[in-house]
């Protein structure tokens, strides 16, 4: 298992990464700082809690996906192998509509009979937005460091949205699923969690649910996705004790502090390149990581 001990994985370009094996590692993402910590069932096999993180080909879309599986096994080798497929296909995309669709009709046309809840989450560091798409998960905690308050990171109420939406993967081929667009701050956090963790039991058979997760997230400190993660898990196997019956796995990320001199530098290359992006976004798409013409004006920019 990896722990503290080790220095944290930096994903480079084009790289996806992840799995469901023991782990406990900080990662670095493109101004994003990640720490992951997932425990199968049976901590000598692959659980059915799946983690995997992507950085586009410029190092500026950054992609996770937090899923639970329904079953172990073949089962969850095959959601596994297709999620690596997919992101490795939209790495450059930061709309999640194609990825959320592939995954969910591969899974039922698999034919195995299984689903999955999964949250999925595309970050673009140039401006800040945060996309993304729930099937079924839990919603994630969303601490906002300008206001030092914690909520949920929750899809907005639509009355149009169709009826069976968002449902697990692998249910229903054809599933809509939205894709809510936010913010995120320098210094936000987001907890991403499965529901190992909000159904543990203790030894008294007490349930924690997620608002005591959330009541646990607001008494500790802000200072890292570590120490938040870290403090988070004590307390979990403070609360059960020796009764796990589940895989339990948690992702802490954090939105990196930026300098000034950072900031305006994104922001005056962001506007200057803005005319180019509309007219490539309306053929390829909403968002996508820069092209060598802007990569090259970017790098210009930063090194004169």
């Amino acid at each position: 298992m990896s722990d503290s001990g080790e220095a944290p994985h930096t994903l480079t370009c084009r790289e996806v990464w992840g799995g469901n094996r023991k782990i406990v590692r900080a990662v670095q993402l493109p101004s994003i700082t990640a720490w992951v910590a997932s425990v199968p069932l049976n901590e000598g096999e692959g659980g059915g809690d799946l983690y995997y993180m992507s950085v586009c080909d410029r190092d500026v879309i950054s992609r996770v996906v937090l899923a639970d599986v329904s079953g172990h096994g073949r089962v969850v080798s095959t959601v596994a192998e297709t999620l690596q497929r997919l992101m490795r296909e939209n790495i450059n995309v930061w709309d999640q509509s194609d990825f959320m669709r592939g995954l969910n009709d591969d899974l039922v046309l698999g034919g195995q009979n299984k689903y999955a809840t999964a949250i999925v989450l595309s970050f673009d560091r140039i401006t800040g937005q945060l996309a993304f798409s729930n099937a079924g998960h839990l919603p994630p905690l969303w601490y906002h460091a300008r206001n030092r308050t914690w909520g949920w990171l929750k899809e907005d109420d639509d009355p149009l949205a169709k009826k069976g939406s968002g449902l697990p993967i692998g249910l229903i081929r054809g599933t809509d699923y939205r894709q809510t667009v936010v913010t995120l701050e320098p210094s936000d956090l987001l907890v991403l969690y499965t529901d190992g963790v909000t159904e543990a039991e203790s030894e008294a058979g007490q349930s924690l649910d997620r608002q005591q997760l959330l009541r646990w997230a607001r008494e500790i400190a802000t200072d890292s996705p570590e120490a938040l993660g870290r403090d988070l898990l004590e307390r979990l196997e403070s609360f059960r004790g020796r009764c796990r019956s589940d895989d339990e796995t948690l992702v802490v990320l954090q939105r990196e502090k930026a300098s000034l001199v950072a900031s305006l530098g994104e922001v005056a290359v962001h506007h200057s390149l803005q005319d180019d992006r509309d007219v490539n976004d309306a053929a390829d798409g909403l968002g996508r990581c820069p092209n060598p013409v802007e990569s090259k004006q970017l790098r210009a920019f930063v090194h004169r």
